[in-house]
């Protein structure tokens, strides 16, 4: 059937229909391209259009379907059912729990082909635009369906714990779902992750992992503590009396940064000291570059245990906490560790009062941005495997090289990977030795700007 417009324009419901669609699957795939990269596995469950695949970005992605049909430039690879040759890293379910009869067993068929490591992008409509779609149909714009199902965020919640999935972030998207030049673009991108106006969106996008999925044994592994120090002498034998041993083979890698005391010094003493006592395997180097970051990175280098830990030279996070976080990582709890300072009480002088604003404003921002409930982003210390580092490593370059300090790249690439950040709340401990390495306004500034990229990166899509 044709419609007449006002001012002489003529428009179909097919090709509105096909308007709505076009546009809905160009947002779908620059969400997806977020997460999806180079060399990754990809399965689209059951896709309702191909606008979904040749809309997608990345042609350098395995695309598995449930087709044996060939997308060009895509290499695809056809599934019997849910039988794969391999265990993908990411499924996508676009609007399968809206036609899903069963959504249990639907979640518990994509749990048995889960790896630990596989993530579940769920795409689903928000139960507020109900009475829209209905209308929709009605004028014929949008397809009937025999069967919808309505879901909340509540009820996603409920399916995935009773499937044995965790939901990792979740993320509103899309005010305005059809095309209208400048207007629709500028509207979903800086507009619809507002506050206020997210609450009225059409599309809910959630990252589920599995917790059925079997996950490497990492309770007897041993760790790699890196300790990157400057200007840290009067620490340095405290350091070495209260790290405790959490592994067979632990080691120790304290990376030192042009101090002007004697930290050097006392490191090659307390090495020779303590690796004579006992036999913990201790390595100290100086480093090449400068920051906080280069050191880290250069410990990271020259680890060899499957779990990786970051303990500041300043010791305000206590040593003895360290397990903690270690447990948290070996349990599964999450899949990123980071420690949070402002849980319990501070010591006096521990953190200045405008630190403490800078460290609430910027857990609260970078928390809404990541979508991910993050109490202090600014704390130093740091749990996570070899594997995750390396696969934060491998796509390092999507959030540029401005972080001197290395934590935000860090936090921002487990985020993209979809990873399960956790915190480990510490008491947080006042100075014993030397003054911090932190200029407040220089580096307040610098997080700022790192604020405002990361969401254009994540958040303004």
């Amino acid at each position: 059937m044709i419609k007449k417009l006002g001012g002489g324009f003529w428009l179909s419901k097919r090709l509105v229909n096909k308007m709505l669609k076009n546009y809905y699957y160009s947002l779908l795939s620059k969400y997806i391209s977020i997460y999806a990269r180079s060399g990754d596995k990809v399965l689209f469950v059951e896709p309702q259009s191909k606008l979904i695949l040749n809309k997608f970005s990345r042609k350098d992605v395995l695309i598995v379907t449930s087709s044996a049909e060939k997308f060009s430039g895509y290499k695809t690879v056809e599934s019997i059912g849910m039988i794969m040759p391999w265990e993908p890293d990411y499924i996508v379910l676009d609007g399968n729990l809206q036609r899903e009869k069963d959504i249990i067993e639907l979640l518990k068929e994509i749990n048995s082909v889960c790896s630990s490591s596989t993530r579940v992008l769920l795409f689903y409509y928000s139960a507020l635009w109900k009475p829209v779609a209905k209308f929709a149909s009605m004028l014929g714009f949008r397809q009937k369906t025999a069967r919808e199902n309505w879901t909340t965020p509540e009820d996603v919640s409920n399916f995935a714990r009773l499937t044995e999935f965790e939901s990792v972030k979740r993320q509103p998207r899309i005010l305005i779902p059809i095309e209208i030049p400048y207007l629709s673009d500028f509207v979903n991108r800086w507009l619809a992750p507002l506050p206020i106006f997210n609450f009225c969106s059409l599309l809910n996008f959630e990252i589920l992992r599995s917790l059925a999925a079997p996950t490497d044994e990492l309770e007897d592994n041993s760790v790699s503590v890196i300790i990157p120090v400057r200007n840290e002498a009067g620490n340095i034998e405290d350091a070495f009396k209260r790290i405790p041993i959490m592994g067979p083979a632990d080691e120790w890698i304290f990376v030192e940064g042009h101090s002007t005391d004697n930290t050097w010094k006392e490191l090659q003493h307390c090495r020779d000291k303590y690796t004579k006592s006992d036999s913990r395997n201790i390595k100290i180097i100086q480093q090449d570059g400068k920051g906080k970051k280069d050191a880290v990175y250069k410990g990271f280098s020259m680890a060899e245990n499957d779990i990786l830990m970051i303990l500041d030279g300043d010791l305000t996070v206590p040593p003895e906490d360290l397990p903690k976080f270690h447990n948290a990582l070996v349990s599964n709890k999450g899949e990123f560790i980071n420690g949070c300072r402002l849980v319990y009480a501070l010591e006096s002088d521990a953190m200045r009062f405008l630190n403490m604003i800078a460290n609430k404003f910027f857990a609260f921002s970078f928390s809404y941005v990541l979508s991910q409930n993050l109490r202090d982003t600014l704390c130093g210390t740091k749990v996570f495997t070899r594997t995750t580092y390396d696969r934060i490593q491998a796509n390092h370059s999507f959030f540029g090289d401005f972080d001197p300090f290395g934590d935000f790249d860090l936090i921002f690439g487990a985020d993209r990977l979809g990873l399960k950040i956790v915190e480990v709340p510490v008491r947080y401990q006042a100075r014993t030795y030397g003054e911090t390495n932190i200029s407040r306004f220089r580096h307040g500034w610098l997080l700022m700007k790192m604020l405002l990229f990361v969401g254009r990166k994540l958040k303004f899509v």
